[in-house]
């Protein structure tokens, strides 16, 4: 049998639910059921759909990372954003409202803002009394590892708004639960679970479902899987790939050497990943059109592969090699990481494997800490 998401079993089983009430949806265009039909007009036939929310790249999802996006209006509902003067939605947005319902694929890294909006959304409501719904979706990444550090408190930003490892291993309808009991909200939550059929060692590609790019960058799953570990390359001078088919997976710069990198970063001998020497040039982003030297990431094995410890020692490397060159950005480096050790390491010439051996401990906490949110 097919998955079925949260969306496809509340059409079908949990109608009630929404009978004859007014609802705002906060979606994008992965809001879609397994035929890939959009859930607008799946919703409007059974409630009184007033109001879109779009969150960061819009409801759309063209926008680029980090573009304020406006107002819009989708055929006869107004459209607002999450992701341009607010993060939230203001009472005016609201009014008339009794229910918001979230459902939006998520891709399972910390840094990833869609579950920040959510995360903002459910604090909004239950500050105004309504009642918050997720759709539940499939960690593209599994549900069984969990991986890197658990954020400060001093660091939380909208990558990271609430102390939660890089990779959290749960869906948004768990993380919801967990969001909720955490930061003690006094909300009406629902959480419509996938159908029995996910399991927690499923990558995306078992779900049988298409892939919609829940953004820009991010154009097929096996992007997702390295995204956790080579978006902080974001908070560098090296290119993360952006501008390029391969987002995330193409990393490098004018002045790097590249056969060097690639050797250096095999002579790791990582598990699960290797590495390989490329050119390319941006079209857009950092060094649009100069020729980039660098490599490309590949998962050989993603079970055992994690692409978290593989980008620190990338980093490492080449800030040892390339110290001059090199550069951190500073303050969105540490809003990534959630901390700002591991910058101080690497500048300060530290082993970076006290800090990975560190996070594995916090990482095997956090496997504890979220159990009484999992679903499946």
């Amino acid at each position: 049998m097919t998955l079925q998401s949260g969306l496809s079993r509340v059409l079908t089983e949990y109608r009630h639910l929404l009978a004859g009430r007014p609802v705002g949806l906060i979606t994008n265009q992965t809001g879609v059921d397994e035929n890939l039909q959009s859930n607008v007009p799946l919703l409007a036939a059974y409630c009184q759909l007033k109001a879109l929310f779009g969150p960061e790249h819009g409801l759309s999802g063209t926008a680029q990372a980090g573009v304020k996006v406006g107002a819009d209006l989708d055929q006869l509902l107004p459209v607002y954003s999450l992701y341009g003067q607010t993060h939230q939605p203001t009472t005016e947005m609201l009014e008339g409202l009794d229910l918001l319902i979230f459902d939006i694929q998520d891709v399972g890294a910390r840094f990833y803002t869609y579950t920040w909006t959510m995360y903002r959304s459910m604090q909004v409501a239950s500050e105004h009394g309504l009642s918050f719904m997720v759709l539940d979706r499939p960690n593209p990444i599994g549900g069984e590892r969990v991986a890197g550090n658990v954020s400060e408190l001093d660091f939380l930003s909208f990558v990271g708004q609430h102390p939660i490892p890089i990779c959290h291993g749960m869906t948004v309808g768990e993380l919801a639960q967990l969001f909720k009991a955490e930061c003690q909200l006094d909300l009406d939550l629902q959480v419509i679970p996938m159908s029995t059929h996910w399991k927690r060692k499923h990558l995306f590609e078992k779900t049988g479902w298409s892939w919609v790019p829940p953004s820009p960058n991010m154009p097929r799953p096996q992007t997702a899987q390295l995204y956790i570990g080579t978006c902080l390359i974001e908070g560098t001078n090296l290119s993360e790939g952006r501008g390029t088919t391969m987002p995330f997976e193409w990393i490098g710069a004018p002045w790097l050497d590249s056969h060097w990198l690639s050797q250096a970063f095999d002579d790791l001998r990582l598990a699960g990943i290797k590495a390989r020497s490329i050119q390319f040039e941006p079209t857009f982003s950092k060094y649009q059109t100069e020729c980039c030297h660098g490599i490309q990431m590949h998962l050989i094995d993603s079970s055992r592969a994690c692409p978290i410890e593989a980008t620190l020692h990338l980093i490492n490397l080449v800030h040892k090699r390339y110290p001059d060159q090199f550069q951190f950005q500073e303050a969105f480096f540490d809003k990534l990481v959630g901390t700002d050790r591991l910058r101080l390491a690497i500048l300060s010439q530290q082993s970076v494997e006290d800090l990975i051996q560190d996070w594995k401990q916090q990482s095997l906490a956090f496997r504890q800490h979220r159990q009484p949110y999992l679903i499946y």
